[in-house]
């Protein structure tokens, strides 16, 4: 029934105003109408994705990833955020360890997080071929 509908990622915010300056200005994302309520925005991604973030007076707490990206290249996302100021998270888990970039290698793909304003863990991943 939904396999070949699309998917839209959803996240609050306490601070929307300080959530569209990251969204906007940090990763380049271009805000949309979708006629939402209050001050709730909509964002443009790839193939006809989007992002939806939703005032929320308390945030989020999440301890997990929330959306993700796949990008052609990990590294040089990572090198282009990190020129706007986006910060990524490091790991060394069993399972998951980051490098100095944290970069991590996933078998045949690589993945790095990084955090929004509220804290929401986002993510970038490059899976070949």
């Amino acid at each position: 029934m939904l396999r070949d509908a699309p998917i839209m990622a959803i996240v609050p915010a306490a601070d929307i105003e300080e959530a569209r300056r990251f969204y906007e200005d940090k990763l380049g994302l271009q805000q949309i109408d979708m006629s939402t309520p209050g001050n709730d925005m909509a964002f443009a991604c790839g193939e006809g994705t989007k992002l939806y973030v939703y005032e929320r007076e308390a945030g989020s707490k999440a301890d997990h990833t929330v959306a993700g990206w796949l990008v052609e290249d990990v590294g040089e996302t990572v090198e282009r955020l990190r020129g706007k100021g986006v910060a990524f998270e490091h790991y060394d888990m069993p399972r998951l360890k980051t490098d100095e970039r944290g970069v991590a290698e996933l078998g045949d793909a690589r993945a790095a997080w990084f955090k929004d304003p509220e804290g929401n863990i986002l993510s970038i991943t490059e899976i070949p071929g």
